[in-house]
């Protein structure tokens, strides 16, 4: 974590607010004002976690300048609601795109509970604000599941997602233990049913990740667009094995019986169908049909994966499940993590192959390998203090 948090100290800090973006492989920054607010909530998670994981005082610096700017640019308060991009420039805020997204929200509610979680007392009546404008502009009682995407005034689109509720039940799990609050892990309860039993028995027990207004099924949104990084069309291989992950830490907080059956059928499903035995790695995207349809290799689906296969064996007590963590970090030791110049590579071909020169884009900041290395030693900390307990 100290390593690849180590490609971003030198050069991410932006003294007029915030955080750069956008870095090439080298850690040159190739844009130092378009600002967007998944990366910006990202890196308050990232400090706040190595925050609380080694105590230096630097990386409660970096989480403090981080959470600034998330309150203090993105923020209207007059709506609640959060800009998704912005420019920034002489230490001023100029909104390129003011839609509210329920994704952007969801990390909102995520880095203020990792704050709280660091030592930033403040960040729970910021949390507490954040779920609230979320409950009363996305929150779809009928459904049990949030709303995706809404215009500056507040007014939905027809577009439901898993993803929004995918995250915002990763924030609520956070808060939930930042707070002790039982609101926030009912919650994400309530999300983990409606998008991985009600939404999934609609497509053969996988998880989906595009809807209509109805939460019907939609086969064709993004079909033919695979640029789109937040809304990609297909099965999500690695959105199996997030929630696998999910769902136990829901389980720790929240034990419910069909938890760890379902974590495990997420799992082993994704790994029977994406698991790349020929060049290593797990394989992007799935059609409908089974079969692969995007064989690109990305970083944040082999980092929640090896976080799964962490948590599954530990829960489980079953071998198998250190075989695949061993596994898929072996692979990403050898291909994804760069031993040069830090941090992991973003996307490589099938064959491992790297064509970009961007190591961090929109959203990267490398929340997710950063988090998966966090989640595995929490919960090999906790596994050995149950262990003492015994």
């Amino acid at each position: 974590m100290r390593q690849t948090m180590a490609f971003y100290e030198p050069v991410a800090t932006d003294p007029s607010g915030g955080m750069y973006h956008f870095f090439l492989d080298d850690g040159t920054v190739y844009d130092r004002r378009t600002r967007h607010l998944v990366s910006a909530t990202r890196f308050v998670v990232t400090h706040a976690m190595l925050c609380r994981s080694t105590g230096q005082e630097r990386y409660r610096a970096g989480l403090l300048h981080a959470l600034e700017f998330v309150r203090n640019a993105f923020l209207d308060r007059a709506s609640g609601g959060y800009a998704w991009l912005i420019d920034w420039h002489e230490g001023a805020a100029t909104v390129l795109d003011g839609t509210r997204h329920c994704y952007g929200m969801a990390f909102v509610m995520l880095a203020y509970a990792r704050a709280l979680e660091a030592g930033v007392p403040q960040a729970r009546d910021d949390l507490a604000q954040a779920f609230d404008t979320a409950e009363q502009h996305f929150w779809q009682a009928a459904m049990g599941l949030y709303a995706d995407e809404a215009d500056s005034h507040w007014t939905l689109t027809d577009y439901r997602g898993q993803n929004a509720n995918m995250h915002a039940c990763e924030a609520m799990i956070s808060a939930g233990r930042a707070t002790g609050e039982r609101r926030y892990i009912e919650r994400a309860e309530q999300l983990a049913q409606g998008i991985c039993q009600r939404q999934a028995a609609l497509s053969d027990g996988w998880v989906w990740e595009h809807f209509r207004a109805d939460w019907s099924v939609d086969w064709n949104y993004n079909r033919h667009d695979r640029s789109n990084i937040f809304r990609p069309w297909g099965y999500q291989l690695g959105h199996q094995t997030e929630w696998a992950k999910l769902l136990l830490q829901l389980d720790d907080l929240h034990p419910a019986p069909w938890h760890r059956p379902c974590a495990q059928r997420l799992f082993d499903a994704a790994m029977a169908k994406g698991w790349d035995s020929v060049h290593g790695g797990i394989c992007y995207g799935m059609a409908p049909d089974g079969s692969i349809c995007d064989d690109g290799k990305y970083h944040w689906v082999q980092a929640e994966s090896l976080a799964a296969a962490a948590l599954l064996a530990l829960h489980t007590g079953e071998p198998v499940y250190w075989g695949w963590y061993d596994r898929i970090w072996d692979y990403c030791w050898t291909h994804f993590v760069d031993h040069r110049h830090g941090a992991w590579f973003r996307i490589l071909d099938r064959a491992n192959r790297n064509h970009t020169r961007e190591k961090s884009n929109a959203g990267k900041v490398d929340y997710h390998n950063l988090g998966a290395c966090y989640d595995v030693l929490m919960a090999l900390q906790a596994g050995g203090r149950q262990q003492r307990r015994a």
